[in-house]
Formats: C-alpha cells, sequence, structure tokens
C-alpha cells in the first residue's frame, strides 16, 4: 500500500496523523480541573480556558495544512499559499498560547515539513527557528521556565523541526529527480519515434531508388529489345515476341508505379514523434491539436519541430509555473505553424535565454520565425513558423576583426 504512494503523499498523510493525534492532549487539557493560572489573560489552566479560540487555532492549521500538501510539487505555487502559511504558523503558535502547552511546537514540527516546498530553503530555514522561538514565552510563563531554559527548549524543538525539514527537503528533491527522468524518458522515446521514422524513410527511400535504377532501366532495355525482335521475326515466334514485349511494358509501369507510391509515402509521422512528449508531465495538462495526417517530408525539420516542442514544455513546467500548456500545429501551404499557450505568470519584458535564443537560430537556419505573445499574469505565447522549402544556411559565426598592418603602434605594441 506505502509502495504506491510518493514522498509528498506520506509526508501529507504523517503531517495529517500528527495533527490529529495532538486534539487528544487537547482534549485532555480541556477536561481538567482548572486548578494553574491560563493563558492570554485566562486566569485557570485547566478545561475552562481550552475554548472555541484553542479548538478554532486547531481546525485552522489542520484546514492550512491540508489545503498546502493537496498535490504538493505538482502544482504552481501562488500568493495565497504564502497567506496560509503565515495562518498555518500562527495557528501553531497560538495553540501553545491558548492551551499554555508546548503542543505547538510539535504542530510547528509538523509544519516544517511544508516549508521546502514552498521556501527558498534560507527562507525556509529562517522561518522554522524564527516560528519555534515564537513560543518561548509560553514556556517562561505558564511552564515556569526560566529565560535560559525556554531557550534551550526552543532550540531542541527546532531541531526536531530541521530533522522533518531535510527530510522533506530530501522528498522534494527526489520528486525533482523523478520529475526530470521522466522528462528525459519522454524526450528519449520522442528522440526514439524520431530515428525510426527516419530509419523507415531511409529505407523506403532507398528501395524505390533500387526499383527504379535496376529492375526500371534493365525492363526498359528488355522491352526495347523485345521491339526490336518484333520487327525481325514472323509468324507464330512474332507473335510470342509481341506478347512478350506487352508484358515487359506492363511490368515496367507497375514498377514505377511502386516506385511513385513509395515516393509518396516517403515521410515522417509527426503526430507518433511528438505525443510521447505530453505523456504523464506533473502538474501540467497538454493538449495536443495535430493535423491529419501531420507528415514531413525532411527528417532535419522535423527534428528541428520535436526540439522546439520540447523547449515549450521545458519552459512551461520550469518558468512559466503553468498547469495548462496548448500546443496547435498546422500547415499553410507549404510552411508548418506551431502556436503554443500556457495559463501561467507571463511576464512584462520577457528576457530570451538560452532556450529560447537557441531555438530562434535554429529556426532561422531554415527560414523559421518566433513571435512572443505575453504579459503580466495572462501566459506566455509562441508563434513559430517553419518553411518546408527553405534551403537550409549555416550559422555563420563572427570572425574576429584583426587590425590593418598599416595603423600606427602604440607604445604597448598594440594596434591603435
Amino acid at each position: 500500500m506505502f509502495a504506491r504512494l510518493n514522498h509528498s503523499r506520506l509526508l501529507r498523510y504523517a503531517g495529517l496523523f500528527t495533527w490529529a493525534v495532538i486534539g487528544m492532549p487537547l482534549l485532555l487539557l480541556a477536561l481538567m480541573p482548572a486548578e494553574q493560572p491560563g493563558g492570554l489573560g485566562q486566569e485557570p489552566a485547566g478545561g475552562a480556558h481550552i475554548g472555541w479560540l484553542a479548538w478554532g487555532a486547531y481546525a485552522t492549521f489542520g484546514l492550512c495544512y491540508g489545503w498546502l500538501t493537496r498535490a504538493l510539487g505538482s502544482r504552481r505555487v501562488r500568493a495565497f499559499d504564502y497567506l496560509l502559511l503565515l495562518l498555518l504558523t500562527a495557528s501553531a503558535v497560538a495553540i501553545s498560547y491558548y492551551s499554555a502547552s508546548g503542543l505547538g511546537s510539535i504542530l510547528l514540527m509538523v509544519a516544517a515539513c511544508v516549508l521546502p516546498w514552498l521556501l527558498p530553503l534560507p527562507f525556509g530555514v529562517a522561518w522554522l527557528v524564527l516560528s519555534e522561538f515564537l513560543v518561548v514565552p509560553v514556556y517562561v510563563r505558564w511552564l515556569d521556565m526560566s529565560w535560559l531554559e525556554a531557550l534551550m527548549q526552543s532550540l531542541l524543538y527546532a531541531g526536531f523541526s530541521g530533522f522533518v525539514f531535510v527530510t522533506s527537503l530530501v522528498a522534494r528533491q527526489q520528486a525533482q529527480a523523478r520529475e526530470d527522468q521522466r522528462r528525459l524518458n519522454a524526450e528519449l522515446r520522442a528522440t526514439r519515434a524520431l530515428l525510426a521514422e527516419s530509419a523507415r524513410v531511409n529505407e523506403r527511400t532507398r528501395i524505390s531508388r533500387e526499383l527504379h535504377d535496376l529492375l526500371g532501366h534493365h525492363l526498359t532495355a528488355l522491352s526495347l529489345n523485345l521491339e526490336v525482335a518484333g520487327h525481325l521475326v514472323e509468324g507464330q515466334a512474332q507473335e510470342h515476341v509481341n506478347q512478350a514485349h506487352t508484358l515487359a511494358r506492363l511490368l515496367l509501369s507497375d514498377v514505377r508505379e511502386a516506385v511513385s507510391q513509395l515516393r509518396d509515402e516517403d515521410a515522417i509521422d509527426m503526430a507518433a514523434t511528438l505525443r510521447p512528449l505530453a505523456d504523464h508531465v506533473a502538474g501540467l495538462a497538454i493538449d495536443m491539436e495535430l493535423p491529419t495526417p501531420f507528415l514531413l517530408e525532411d527528417p532535419e525539420r522535423a527534428h528541428e519541430l520535436l526540439r522546439c516542442t520540447q523547449e515549450i514544455i521545458t519552459n512551461a513546467v520550469r518558468h512559466a509555473q503553468a498547469t495548462r500548456l496548448l500546443l496547435r500545429y498546422s500547415f499553410e501551404g507549404r510552411t508548418v505553424r506551431l502556436q503554443a499557450s500556457d495559463d501561467g505568470r507571463g511576464a512584462e519584458a520577457p528576457v530570451a535565454g538560452n532556450g529560447l535564443r537557441g531555438m530562434r537560430e535554429r529556426l532561422a537556419a531554415y527560414g523559421g520565425t518566433v513571435a512572443i505573445d505575453t504579459g503580466p499574469q495572462r501566459g506566455f505565447g509562441l508563434d513559430i513558423r517553419l518553411p518546408m522549402d527553405e534551403r537550409p544556411t549555416p550559422l555563420v559565426r563572427p570572425e574576429p576583426v584583426h587590425a590593418p598592418s598599416s595603423l600606427p603602434a602604440t607604445p604597448s605594441g598594440e594596434a591603435a
């Protein structure tokens, strides 16, 4: 049963179990007689002060934790999640104040498993330590500890919380590694499908060429010889020669038709190549709209289209933090068009990184173009056009400029 659960779900259920168990000591405190001083201005420390405020904080913690840990690591983190994290920490601290106990420190250990998924590492550690120190006044006022003992107690809970934090951090890294492995496997399957299609196309091309060059030429020569023989013989022999000539011409016609069919089907099926890229992408629903049939004759252009699709999916997951991605492929004459749009955070002034810059350079070699359509909080869109008839031009790197020898030299020996 547990083998079917991933790291994030195990952390979620373990935290919810701990939260549920914390309710038992709260219930016992509520049933205790009021013999000790209470918390937050309430004098009795027994059942009289475990009222609706403590139970409200307890319920708030459970609701916030359940919401924050849903689909942990596979959904986009929003500003509302940070607000819930603040409310989660505040409710745990409030439980300690309203119950005059250290139960809130235990719940802060549960909250520590959420921090690596929402905050960068330095901010997460700082949040963890600060939240534990917020419970120090509870130890001093209601548990009769000195300030030094209270600090040591908070440091002890901070150590436990640090262990939970590191465990959750390892789980997050494992989830990222598993997602990277899935992405690489999807790219490998797509590349393998492209190679298989290319090999099939190359083999059909070779067979059609062999049929045309060998059988076609030999059958043409045989037909000519039979036609000449038909003029040299008479009688029944001429009848058989003419019949053989007719069969040779029919056979030559069949060979030419077979070669034409092989040439017509000499294309790569892009649907079989592209669909593996959209399989099981964590946190991203990909909708592909493909023409039927979707065939490309040039293996190099098919490879470029595959690489562009890979880059778009990777950017949508890593940078845009999108949950949906639409990829629409279409033909406009002899040009393949790819329109990509996601529901990510977008950008006001997008800066082309290595991926987008490399995509533009590769497409430019085939006469292709890339247009960007984006804005804050309205997703990121790309409009890619790849002509099928343009001859590829190699990428030319600028050569270093050498100063002419006629320029005067500076005292250091360099050209001025």
